[in-house]
C-alpha cells in the first residue's frame, strides 16, 4: 500500500499503476527523503516529479505545501492514475503531463522551480540521466534549487552539469538518493 505520508492529505492512501511498469518509492525512503527536505526548506516553493510513476513523491511533496506541481509520466495509464489520486485527495495546482521527461524538459519550462525529483526506471541509462540533468540547468531550476536522484544502490553518482553540485548521498539498502544543489551557469562552480 502506497500512502502520503504527511501534511495536508498525510495518511491517504494512493492508487498505483497496474504491472511492473512502475517502481514506488518505499515508505522508509519517502519519510527519510521529506524530513531532510523539510529540514533543507525544499518545500517552500514549486516542485516538479520527473519519471512520476505513481505520483508518490509529487503528491507527499503537495502535500506538505509545494506548489505549483508538475508530474511527468510518459505511462499514459500511470498518468491517469496520478490525475485519479490527484483528485481523489483535493490537492490543487498540480499539472499532471503525460509525456517523456526528454519532450517536456525540451518544451521549455512552465517555472522555475525549487525541487525537482528524480526517480527513473532501471532502464533509464547513465548518459540519459546526464542529458536529463543537464537539461533542467537550463530554465527550469529556481536559484538554490534541490534536485534529487533517486537510483539502485549498485548505479554510480550521477554526472552532474555545470551549476549542480552534489551535497548529500544516502543510502537506504538498495536505494541511494543523491541531493544536489543548483547555483546556476556560470556563477564560478
Amino acid at each position: 500500500m502506497t500512502r502520503i505520508i504527511a501534511g495536508t492529505a498525510g495518511g491517504r492512501r494512493l492508487q498505483t499503476p497496474a504491472g511492473s511498469g512502475t517502481r514506488p518509492t518505499s515508505d522508509r525512503v519517502r519519510e527519510a527523503l521529506f524530513a531532510r527536505l523539510e529540514h533543507l526548506g525544499a518545500l517552500d516553493g514549486g516542485a516538479v516529479d520527473l519519471y512520476a510513476g505513481s505520483g508518490a513523491l509529487g503528491l507527499e511533496a503537495a502535500s506538505r505545501g509545494a506548489a505549483p506541481v508538475l508530474l511527468v509520466e510518459s505511462d499514459r495509464r500511470a498518468a491517469a492514475v496520478i490525475k485519479t489520486n490527484v483528485a481523489a485527495l483535493g490537492l490543487r495546482d498540480i499539472t499532471v503531463r503525460a509525456a517523456t521527461v526528454e519532450r517536456t524538459l525540451a518544451g521549455g519550462a512552465p517555472y522555475a522551480a525549487d525541487l525537482v525529483l528524480i526517480d527513473p526506471p532501471y532502464a533509464v541509462g547513465e548518459e540519459a540521466l546526464a542529458g536529463v540533468l543537464e537539461a533542467l540547468t537550463h530554465g527550469w531550476l529556481a536559484d538554490e534549487a534541490t534536485v534529487v536522484v533517486e537510483r539502485s544502490s549498485r548505479t554510480p553518482q550521477p554526472t552532474w552539469p555545470a551549476g549542480l553540485t552534489c551535497e548529500d548521498e544516502r543510502k537506504y539498502g538498495e536505494t541511494t538518493l543523491w541531493f544536489a544543489r543548483f547555483a546556476g551557469i556560470g556563477s564560478g562552480l
